[in-house]
């Protein structure tokens, strides 16, 4: 399943046993675990039915003996392995993945890096698991998505606002939805955010950046790109060389 498609389901109150989340793009892998934790159980039910374990502290068979516990006083109960990919004994839990226990909502956080598609274990998961497999976006996707984000929360942008955040933040999804969500505080609901907007609430300049830069090149305004460069090397800090 897509990340849209499991956080639609998670929306709509549909869980599903075991959940695994693999790849570069920790901020989807987040998204999805940090949601089934917030909204799975109830305040009251949290405390004995949530379980949050990391890898790089426990094992197999600890994981198991949660898992296969049954809920007190609830109709589920959640574990969340996270930093799965440092568990050392992963492979373990295959016989538990391919017959798990309804009652249990098992999400296993494995970043920045995926499963071996030939061995029986991922194909364990790919058949009895909603498997994410969250890539890393490329830049000229970004925009996209920026556009997405912040019509999920009642927003819109203009393509140039929304090109110039890319230029700026690059394709870390985190960092983005972090400075999208302050902006969002300081814009009038159902505004279209603009350059200008960015520029008062982030301090991206509107006219001293790559993207203005690669425009006065390509129009062969040597003044206007001669004072985007001098901005550049008056400011160094945020606008780094290798950038």
């Amino acid at each position: 399943m897509t990340f849209t498609e499991i956080l639609s389901s998670l929306e709509q109150g549909q869980y599903q046993p075991v959940y695994f989340l693999q790849g570069e793009e920790s901020y989807m892998i987040d998204q999805v675990a940090d949601h089934i934790e917030e909204h799975a159980l109830n305040e009251s039910e949290k405390g004995f039915n949530q379980t949050i374990l990391y890898g790089r502290e426990t094992n197999a068979a600890t994981v198991l003996d949660h898992v296969k516990r049954y809920p007190m006083m609830s109709e589920r109960q959640v574990v969340i392995l996270k930093e799965a990919q440092q568990l050392k004994d992963l492979e373990l839990l295959q016989a538990y993945i391919s017959n798990p226990l309804a009652s249990t909502i098992f999400v296993i956080c494995y970043k920045y890096r995926t499963l071996d598609k030939r061995k029986q274990f991922y194909k364990a998961i790919q058949k009895n698991c909603v498997l994410l497999t969250a890539n890393k976006l490329y830049e000229n996707r970004i925009p996209a998505w920026i556009q997405d984000y912040l019509s999920g929360k009642g927003h819109s942008i203009h393509p140039k606002a929304a090109m110039l955040l890319t230029e700026y933040l690059g394709n870390d999804l985190s960092k983005i939805a972090n400075e999208l969500d302050k902006l969002i505080l300081n814009v009038d609901a159902g505004k279209t955010i603009s350059a200008d907007d960015i520029e008062r609430n982030i301090g991206i300049s509107k006219d001293y950046n790559v993207f203005e830069l690669q425009s006065a090149l390509g129009q062969k305004d040597i003044g206007k790109a001669n004072r985007i460069l001098n901005y550049f090397i008056a400011n160094p800090r945020s606008n780094p060389l290798v950038v």
